[in-house]
């Protein structure tokens, strides 16, 4: 499902935060990527995405080299799959319904077809019933949960989180990783960056240290 092969990731300035990477995630895999800030997490996550390309190796995503696709190709990738930032990336100025149907409208969904979807993804995530609330009124949890939702709603085949649960309290916290394992458990690919390991011991699951840009035991 997903495949590095001697990845180097290399900025501007001669930078490398990614050094000679080789992994491999079967499909159906739950995995966590553990590291502090600036270890390589968010590098390696954009690259799976096709936000980012690899300066040397490839990037094998469900059996497309990434690293080889025009950019006119990797739309088509994308579509496949599912990312919650760590950022957010959330529209303000749209409320919750919308902003979960965005990814469905840009890919030009059937109207009706991705109005269900998108409340059967705000079911899943606990936010049915808010549709019509603005963004700025839902806490930080539930904020999480949209960008859940708008990750989902096309039913990717692969979901993978950049610190999804970053200044959240634990309780929060676990709700969300609880979340993750719900799609886990019905065939979606996961993958999930954090830099709190205790959120990820309970959970039995592989866990990829990176630190500096390389693997650590």
């Amino acid at each position: 499902m997903i495949q590095f092969d001697q990845v180097t990731k290399r900025y501007s300035g001669g930078v490398e935060a990614l050094k000679n990477l080789s992994f491999s995630i079967d499909s159906g895999e739950m995995v966590f990527l553990a590291g502090h800030s600036g270890a390589g997490k968010s590098t390696l996550l954009k690259l799976i995405s096709g936000l980012e390309r690899a300066t040397s190796g490839s990037v094998m995503v469900s059996g497309h080299n990434l690293s080889k696709l025009r950019g006119s190709q990797l739309p088509f990738v994308r579509q496949h799959i599912g990312v919650v930032f760590q950022d957010h990336k959330i529209l303000f100025d749209r409320n919750v319904f919308d902003n979960v149907m965005l990814p469905l409208d840009i890919i030009g969904f059937d109207r009706r077809e991705a109005a269900r979807r998108v409340r059967a993804a705000l079911d899943k995530v606990g936010l049915l019933g808010k549709e019509k609330v603005m963004p700025i009124r839902l806490s930080g949890g539930e904020q999480q949960r949209l960008c859940i939702a708008r990750a989902v709603v096309h039913r990717p085949a692969i979901l993978i989180a950049d610190e999804p649960s970053a200044n959240l309290d634990r309780a929060y916290a676990l709700d969300i990783m609880e979340l993750f394992k719900s799609f886990h458990q019905v065939g979606v690919t996961v993958l999930i960056s954090a830099h709190d390991e205790t959120l990820m011991e309970d959970y039995g699951r592989r866990i990829l240290r990176l630190k500096e840009g390389q693997f650590t035991a």
